[in-house]
């Protein structure tokens, strides 16, 4: 008799630890587990700003103006990319006459400083279609007309192509529609003619014809 109960206490004793040891090593490999699924979901649910930025920057600029933009050097696509919008424009000969706009209403800093936005931006032939009257009465109100203008051009968010169609509120408090899909795409009555165009802190839609505010 007392040798089987000593048996059975050596038994339980062994038993014990491995048993305590196995429940422990399925509580580290639950927890574990947990915690990378935890990870993974975080990591393949970025926010949909991170998304939407990521987005535009993986696709490239499509239109039939693109040709026109320089083949290399700081006013090519890969060049406007590391600098911000208002210093990229400035590199680019198919924006002159918009920069020249933007210098003339001290809105470099401001353009310049602006985390993810998007920006529709006339090109030279834009501001050439204009009436001379109403080009000279923005230019000589610069602080005014001008600056609203020029903000009623750009919204925030950096907006996809797929993203793009629908009303948008812009910086001058106004609202412009954007209707078409895939590379086909008119800001009010105006084309988009280069599209997707990245600056470090903006996506920039070239268009033909300024979005004057009602």
């Amino acid at each position: 008799m007392r040798l089987a109960r000593s048996s059975t206490i050596a038994a339980l004793s062994l038993a014990l630890p491995l048993g305590l040891a196995a429940c422990g090593s399925t509580g580290s490999s639950n927890a574990a587990s947990t915690m990378s699924s935890s990870s993974t979901s975080a990591m393949s649910s970025p926010s949909s700003s991170s998304s939407s930025t990521t987005d535009a920057m993986s696709a490239t600029p499509f239109g039939a103006a693109c040709s026109a933009v320089p083949k290399d050097g700081k006013g090519s696509f890969s060049g406007m990319a590391t600098d911000p919008v208002a210093t990229a424009a400035s590199n680019n000969p198919v924006l002159s006459q918009l920069v020249g706009a933007v210098k003339a209403a001290g809105l470099v800093e401001t353009l310049n400083s602006a985390k993810d936005i998007t920006v529709f931006a006339p090109a030279n032939s834009a501001f050439a279609a204009l009436p001379k009257a109403t080009l000279n009465a923005a230019m000589k109100d610069p602080k005014g007309l001008l600056t609203k203008v020029l903000t009623n051009h750009v919204v925030a968010g950096r907006l996809t192509p797929d993203q793009l169609a629908g009303d948008h509120k812009t910086l001058a408090g106004t609202t412009i529609s954007v209707t078409g899909s895939g590379e086909s795409f008119k800001v009010g009555t105006a084309n988009v003619v280069c599209g997707n165009v990245q600056t470090a802190n903006a996506t920039v839609y070239i268009i033909d014809s300024v979005l004057l505010p009602k």
